[in-house]
């Protein structure tokens, strides 16, 4: 059974795993254009070759971030589908659906 409490906890579950997701596509970023500036200067290639394998990693965890947030949006949704049979109002149910619409405007967003 469902309840407000475990709803409010779930969509801040996406909420988090949202922001977790800017800050990975963040620090590639940030990390693809260090590894650009260290091929520029010629750096040791050594040095270059653990810069590589740190944007590698950085850009395995984006992959993983989309999996947990898809988990939890079906787990969010189901959650709120609960509710909304029992008739329940609350500004914990407004704030699910508008997680909602945005998780699924982001991974729109990502496929196109």
């Amino acid at each position: 059974m469902a309840t407000l409490r475990n709803l409010k906890i779930k969509t801040s579950t996406c909420k988090r795993i949202v922001k977790e997701l800017h800050s990975y596509e963040r620090e590639v970023e940030r990390e693809a254009a260090k590894t650009v500036d260290m091929k520029e200067k010629g750096a040791d290639p050594y040095d270059l070759k653990q810069q590589e394998n740190v944007l590698a990693e950085s850009r395995m965890m984006i992959p993983d971030c989309h999996k947990r947030l898809e988990a939890s949006l079906v787990d969010l949704k189901g959650a709120l589908a609960e509710l909304e049979e029992t008739n329940q109002q609350g500004a914990e149910i407004e704030e699910a659906r508008t997680i909602i619409a945005e998780v699924e405007a982001l991974t729109q967003k990502i496929e196109a």
